[in-house]
């Protein structure tokens, strides 16, 4: 499986985890010219902003460890861009999570981290 493919279904189970909790999908894998975002759902009143991490080792560190600083600012501005693109006449209120998959020989364990960022 190459490194899309392996993202892609990082992304299938992350979405089926979030749509179990309750969470309504807005938007799958948004692109704008400041870069993309893997996942815009809403938690009741809040627009929340997720990013799917997976790692198929722990070589490189786990995945929670593979958000640096230039990454959350990359994802801030993504999601400024959004609710500006939107036409929100009053800022939502918004949350950015993090929902991590480690994979350990094969089986994978997940980590959702809401308000992460």
């Amino acid at each position: 499986m190459n490194k899309r493919q392996l993202g892609q279904r990082g992304e299938d189970m992350a979405l089926e985890h979030i749509k179990e909790a309750g969470l309504n999908i807005i938007q799958r894998n948004y692109r704008c010219p400041k870069g993309e975002i893997d996942i815009i759902a809403r938690d009741g009143k809040t627009i929340v902003f997720i990013e799917v991490r997976l790692r198929s080792s722990n070589i490189r560190g786990s995945a929670e460890e593979s958000i640096g600083l230039w990454k959350i600012q990359r994802l801030k501005s993504i999601a400024s861009y959004y609710l500006l693109e939107q036409h929100y006449h009053q800022w939502p209120q918004i949350r950015f999570d993090i929902f991590a998959i480690n994979m350990a020989e094969g089986v994978p364990e997940f980590n959702w981290i809401q308000g992460a960022l």
